[in-house]
This record gives C-alpha cells, structure tokens and sequence, in this order.
C-alpha cells in the first residue's frame, strides 16, 4: 500500500513538471537598453562627479542638465581626472549612461551607448544607441542604429563618438 502511494506520488510529481512550461521573458533592445540604464553600482561618473552638468553649448539634446555613467569596462578609458583618454576606443562591454535632466532634479530621459558589436542593432563602430525616455517609453529605436545621433556625435573633437571632453574641459 505505501509502495503503491509513493509509485503514485512520483508519478504525479513527474507528470506536473513534464508539462509545466518554462517562462521565458522576451525582452527587445530598446527595454534592455533602459534596463542597462538603471544601474547605480559599479559606475564612474565623468570627471569622478555625480554633479550635475550643465548642457554643453554644442550639445544636440533638449536637457537643461546631465550626468554621464562609464560601466566598469568603459570606465578604463577614463584618466586618472575622470576624461576620456585622448584616442580612446572603447572595449566590447561598454556601457555609457547620459542622464539627462528636465531640471535639477528630474530625469526625462536617459541616452545610453552600448558596445556590442555582434548585435543586429549595432552601427559599424559596434554600439548600440538607446534614447528612452524615464517612463520607459522609446523616443527613438536602437534599431534605427544612432541615425539621428552620429552625425553630432562625429564632430570635431569626439573620442569614439563621445563628445564629453569636447563639451565639458
């Protein structure tokens, strides 16, 4: 009798995970981007200062203020001043968050460079270009590959495209 309950057991532990699907969560770029964009941790802030910025006088966005976050691995392109080093190209893996504020306290919208350049979205440099918005909505597609972006960011004075050292000395 209890052979025969623990043979029914197993049987129906067996039957419950055999059919129990795996969840698997899609998440498309311009999400990922935003996700990436989310990290507190692990950052260095331009110039070691989480200060806010002021909007540089070439800067194309339509912020008043900014912060910019270098990933660990970006952030070895940094000097010993927190500045991009001059003919610095960054590594696969490097992240590099704008924030971009509506004001001293309010972030509208985060400008974010991924390197990942085995990835569909990539431009020929390899990054990815994510321009989210804070309440996650998209204001313009990393699949559109930095089209509306490169041609600022490959001004005089950029450093694989980031133009911090340029705007903010």
């Amino acid at each position: 009798m209890i052979q025969t309950k623990i043979i029914l057991f197993t049987f129906l532990v067996f039957s419950i995970l055999s059919c129990k699907k795996d969840k698997v969560e899609v998440i498309n770029i311009d999400q990922e981007m935003f996700n990436l964009s989310q990290g507190t941790t692990n950052f260095t802030f331009y110039k070691k200062s989480n200060d806010l910025l002021e909007k540089g006088s070439g800067s194309g966005h339509n912020y008043p203020f900014l912060k910019t976050k270098y990933n660990q691995i970006a952030s070895t392109m940094l000097d010993s001043n927190g500045k991009v080093k001059e003919n610095a190209i960054f590594p696969e893996g490097s992240l590099i968050v704008k924030e971009l504020y509506n004001d001293e306290t309010t972030i509208g919208r985060f400008a974010v460079l991924y390197k990942k350049s085995g990835d569909e979205n990539a431009d020929a440099k390899g990054w990815i270009w994510g321009y989210i918005n804070s309440d996650k909505s998209v204001a313009v597609a990393a699949s559109q590959k930095g089209g509306s972006c490169i041609s600022c960011h490959s001004q005089s004075g950029n450093i694989d495209y980031m133009l911090m050292n340029a705007f903010h000395p």
